[in-house]
């Protein structure tokens, strides 16, 4: 069983415990015997199985436990203690266990809210909110069903109650003191000033655009979705005027996995302001890196990117070779898919390239069927050694790209998106929804790892919680137990060594990408990359995975550091590594 089936599993048992121990309590209250002892059972067996779960999950990780193995673990014991042995001789009236149960009931259920509301790290202030709320749902239990009490046990539970809320509510709520962050913002400046050589403009705005079949209401570049795709060959000098012409919130462009200097990386707030209507901003780059890019705006980017600012960047290591040459960026506009399906006649034995783009903020499952092909870069890299591969799938995280490269055989071949052919030679039917998925982390000629020692290691716990940092709480997804802007950022020099431990402790998929740089994978829970050396800016780390990746920190600048699910950015999950 992987660690994302035991973080369900265990959640699954904390609600059957709760749920028991709440509903036994309540069917008491009300004698009817045969229910309350029956959710009882239920409730006990739950809370036993969780010892399983819980330890399981240490194992995987202190990450996966912290708050159960010290706040859920107490809290169940007593919960245990107090019913338990009620269970093995009740009474005539079951009414006399009453508060018992709920009692277990309550602190099954405060141990869960701080699994869901609190998350990680482990802290005392949410352990002390768990039994204040456990406390002072009990006295109030135990006076609504009139149950006998001393004056001295019920003032000594009041006192407790309080204690509890006014300590746990401190230590929850006050955030704590950010460390001071030597930089110096001398390099956001930095921009080449040689003439430009290749050329752009681009307009946002409003627009309306033919999405399968029907006309939608779009944000677009040049009034297209995609915007206008971007060429070059290594060593020009790009230079691209965006221009605002309506979009009222503001666009930049953000040039995603191209390591531009920091001044050029489009995101507002950090590296320029956000271009408003009747403003424009310019930017220019060496292309140094041939590959598959692509540019989007970094401008309340959840909404603008999938309203359509974005395009497709590409450059070519030199003149163009023969064959053919395609880019699919996949994207989902109100609804509709993007591209529309494009057939087109391609003459055997010539060679193809698809550029396969992932624009969205989930991930695409993509098979070729007709041919075998080669994985031969991702994210802009060329792998070593890729190897043939046939009917095999391939999947591409949110902002992902995968270059596939084949020789056109004389039967038609087809590309398909989640089963949808978007681009093909001809008409084919082969089944394609069984077909495995190819593990990059194994595929292609293994190189050794160009480091020794790292000089900076930091881990990245990914989860959800509840935000009390700011005037409107909020449900946010998390880093380190912090939401956006009150997230420490990591803190590099130039030329140090790198190594990121990310951790998704949450029940959803984080696409993690660095700005300004590739990183290299180092292992996939525990379990060492063995392929192609594996550089990547956008990489999926799903429900109980524990990603290693390292990168030289050659690149200075501020830099944003996201998930690429822009909902979970936005709401969240975005931090910044900082050189010093």
């Amino acid at each position: 069983m992987t660690t994302g089936s035991l973080l369900v599993v265990d959640l699954v048992l904390a609600v059957l415990a709760a749920a028991g121990w709440l509903g036994g309590g309540a069917a008491a209250a009300v004698r009817r015997r045969p229910l309350a002892l029956a959710l009882a059972a239920v409730a006990l067996l739950a809370t036993l199985a969780r010892a399983v779960t819980i330890t399981a999950l240490a194992r995987a990780g202190w990450w996966f436990a912290a708050e159960k193995v010290l706040v859920t673990a107490p809290l169940s014991l007593a919960a245990v203690a107090v019913a338990g042995p009620r269970l093995l001789r009740v009474p005539r009236d079951v009414r006399a266990v009453a508060v018992r149960l709920l009692f277990a009931g309550y602190a099954t259920s405060s141990a869960l809210f701080v699994t869901v509301l609190h998350g990680y790290p482990a802290s005392a202030g949410a352990g002390l909110l768990a039994v204040a709320a456990t406390v002072a749902a009990t006295a109030v239990s135990w006076r609504a069903l009139g149950a006998r009490s001393s004056r001295a046990i019920s003032r000594v539970a009041l006192v407790v109650a309080v204690g509890a809320l006014v300590t746990g509510t401190g230590l929850t709520v006050v955030p704590a003191a950010a460390p001071a962050v030597p930089h110096d913002h001398q390099y956001r400046n930095a921009r080449t000033t040689d003439e430009p050589t290749r050329r752009f403009t681009l307009t946002a705005g409003t627009a309306t655009v033919r999405v399968s079949g029907r006309d939608v209401a779009a944000w677009a570049f040049n009034a297209q979705v995609p915007g206008p795709e971007l060429t070059a060959t290594v060593g020009d000098v790009v230079e691209v005027t965006l221009r605002n012409r309506d979009v009222g919130r503001g666009v930049t462009l953000h040039w995603h996995g191209y390591d531009v200097p920091n001044s050029q990386d489009g995101v507002p707030g950090v590296t320029q302001a956000a271009v408003l209507p009747g403003q424009e901003f310019v930017y220019r780059f060496r292309a140094d890196q041939a590959g598959t890019y692509w540019y989007h705006t970094h401008s309340v980017s959840d909404v603008g990117v999938r309203m359509g600012l974005y395009g497709v960047l590409v450059v070519r290591p030199g003149p163009v070779a023969a064959g053919l040459d395609v880019t699919v960026p996949v994207h989902t506009l109100a609804g509709g898919s993007l591209p529309a399906p494009r057939t087109e006649r391609v003459e055997a034995g010539s060679p193809v390239r698809l550029r396969l783009i992932n624009t969205d903020s989930t991930t695409h499952r993509y098979a070729l069927a007709g041919t075998a092909f080669r994985v031969a870069a991702i994210d802009g890299v060329d792998l070593r050694g890729p190897t043939s591969l046939v009917d095999t799938a391939v999947l591409i995280p949110a902002g992902g790209r995968y270059d596939l490269v084949f020789t056109a055989p004389a039967t038609p071949v087809a590309l398909l998106v989640d089963g949808r052919v978007v681009y093909s030679t001809g008409p084919v039917s082969t089944p394609t929804g069984d077909w495995p998925v190819l593990d990059p982390l194994t595929y292609g000629a293994a190189a050794a790892v160009p480091w020794s020692r790292f000089d900076r290691h930091f881990t990245l716990v990914l989860d959800r919680g509840l935000d009390l940092h700011d005037l409107l709480p909020r449900y946010a997804h998390t880093v380190n137990g912090a939401a956006d802007p009150d997230i420490p950022p990591q803190v590099v020099r130039l030329n140090d060594a790198v190594r990121f431990t990310i951790v998704n402790r949450s029940p959803t998929v984080h696409p993690w990408h660095l700005h300004g740089h590739h990183v290299l994978v180092l292992s996939r829970d525990g379990r060492p990359a063995t392929g192609s050396p594996l550089w990547l800016d956008s990489f999926d780390v799903r429900p109980g995975e524990v990603w290693e990746v390292a990168f030289r920190a050659d690149n200075p600048g501020v830099w944003a550091n996201h998930c690429h699910n822009l909902a979970h950015a936005d709401a969240g999950m975005t931090l910044h590594l900082m050189y010093s």
